[in-house]
């Protein structure tokens, strides 16, 4: 499902594929706990903000934030992760071994 898209210059948003696409403007912050919140736990898609050009300079600025902080935790969840396994290695093994 698409969460995020631009269109003819405006960026959008979007919690249920169901739901109409609303500007991402008017985003709150409920709104971005759920935008979130299907990120980390759906297999959600955006359009990239470098592919497509958003002309009204609010929708830019609040698009571009957005996007970029959702995958920055992408990238944090990822390096937490492998850190978390680094330093509980052997004790993984030690219990996956019984």
């Amino acid at each position: 499902m698409k969460i995020l898209k631009i269109e003819n210059g405006t960026g959008f948003f979007r919690f249920e594929e169901a739901s109409g696409w609303q500007p991402i403007d008017t985003i709150d912050k409920n709104g971005l706990v759920k935008i979130l919140d299907l990120f980390l736990t759906q297999d959600v898609e955006l359009d990239s903000p470098d592919d497509l050009t958003i002309s009204n300079q609010a929708h830019s600025i609040i698009y571009r934030s957005v996007y970029q902080k959702l995958y920055s935790l992408i990238d944090d969840k990822k390096r937490f992760k492998d850190e978390s396994e680094r330093m509980y290695l052997e004790e993984i093994k030690k219990y996956s071994n019984s």
